[in-house]
C-alpha cells in the first residue's frame, strides 16, 4: 500500500453566505499547541471587513423582521447541525486549545447547549426587558426591545469555540447581524462554524466570519459608520482602548472586555447588551369627562 500525500485544507472567509478568499490573496499558517501545521487560514484585509459590513447591513432588516419564534428555530437548527459534526469540532478544538479529547468533547457539548439556550430566549427576552408602563393619562405606554443593528464582535482569543458561540449567539438571537473576528491563533473552529451556518437556516449575511490579525481587522470595524455596536471581549487592554475611542465617532454601543468564565451560566446580560428600547404611546380611547372608555 503506497503512502498518500496529506491534503491540507485552505480555509476561506465566510461573508454574505458565501466563502470568498481574502481580496488581498493572503493566508497564514495555523498550527496546533505543539507547532504542527494544521492548515492555512485567510488573512483578511480592511476591504474584507468593509465587505462583511455591507453583507451584514443587507441582511439585517430581514433578520430583525423575522419573528422571534422563527429566530429561535433557526438557532436550534444550528445546534442540530453541530451535533451531527461533533467529532470534527472536538478534533479542531483539541488541536486549537491544546486540550485532551475528553475536555474538548465537554467544550463542544457546552457550545451546542449554548445555542439551544439562546434559541429558547429569542421569544422570551421581550417579556423580561419590555412591558407596559404606568402613566398619568388616557394612554397605553408600551416599551419593547429592538435590535441595535450591525454588531462587530472581537471573539475571545483563548476560547476558540465555546467563547465564540457565547458572544455570537446572543447577538443574532435578538435580531442583530454580526461581523466576527475569530481568534487569531486558533481560527479553525470559527471557520468550520461558518460551514455549518451556510448549510443551516441562518440567512446569508446574518453572520460573517473574518480571520487574520485582530488589530488590523478590528480598526476599520470600530471606525465604520455603518457598524452600530462592538463587542471587545477578545481585545487586549491597549487595543480595546483604541477601538473604544474609534467607536465613539458614531456613538456605537460598546461592550468592554472583562474576565469571563464561558462554562458558567451565561445569564441574559449579553442578550440585552445590544438591544434598544422603543417606547410607544397610544390613546386608550377615552370618550369624555365621565371617564368612560373602551
Amino acid at each position: 500500500m503506497s503512502d498518500r500525500l496529506t491534503v491540507l485544507k485552505t480555509y476561506k472567509l465566510y461573508v454574505g453566505g458565501k466563502f470568498p478568499r481574502s481580496e488581498s490573496g493572503r493566508v497564514y499558517e495555523v498550527t496546533d499547541s505543539k507547532g504542527t501545521w494544521l492548515a492555512n487560514a485567510p488573512l483578511a484585509s480592511r476591504k474584507d471587513a468593509r465587505d462583511a459590513v455591507v453583507a451584514a447591513r443587507t441582511a439585517q432588516g430581514g433578520w430583525a423582521g423575522a419573528t422571534a419564534y422563527n429566530r429561535g428555530q433557526v438557532l436550534y437548527r444550528v445546534a442540530e447541525m453541530l451535533e451531527g459534526r461533533k467529532d470534527q469540532f472536538v478534533r479542531e478544538v483539541a488541536d486549537a486549545e491544546g486540550i485532551s479529547k475528553p475536555k474538548a468533547t465537554a467544550v463542544v457539548d457546552a457550545a451546542i447547549d449554548r445555542w439551544v439556550w439562546y434559541a429558547g430566549w429569542t421569544d422570551k427576552i421581550a417579556q423580561v426587558v419590555g412591558g407596559a408602563n404606568p402613566v398619568a393619562g388616557p394612554f397605553f405606554n408600551l416599551s419593547t426591545p429592538e435590535p441595535t443593528g450591525v454588531v462587530a464582535v472581537v471573539a475571545p482569543q483563548e476560547s476558540s469555540f465555546l467563547g465564540l458561540v457565547s458572544v455570537l449567539a446572543p447577538v443574532i438571537a435578538t435580531g442583530n447581524t454580526a461581523v466576527v473576528i475569530a481568534a487569531e491563533k486558533s481560527p479553525l473552529p470559527a471557520l468550520s462554524l461558518g460551514e455549518v451556518l451556510a448549510t443551516s437556516d441562518v440567512p446569508g449575511g446574518v453572520v460573517n466570519i473574518l480571520t487574520g490579525k485582530t488589530a488590523e481587522i478590528a480598526a476599520p470595524l470600530a471606525a465604520h459608520q455603518d457598524v452600530n455596536a462592538i463587542d471587545l471581549t477578545g481585545a487586549g487592554a491597549d487595543l480595546a482602548r483604541d477601538l473604544e475611542i474609534a467607536a465613539a465617532d458614531n456613538l456605537k454601543r460598546v461592550l468592554r472586555p472583562q474576565p469571563v468564565d464561558f462554562s458558567a451560566d451565561p445569564g441574559t446580560h449579553r442578550l440585552t447588551a445590544f438591544l434598544e428600547t422603543k417606547t410607544v404611546w397610544h390613546p386608550t380611547g377615552s370618550l369624555g369627562a365621565s371617564g368612560s372608555a373602551y
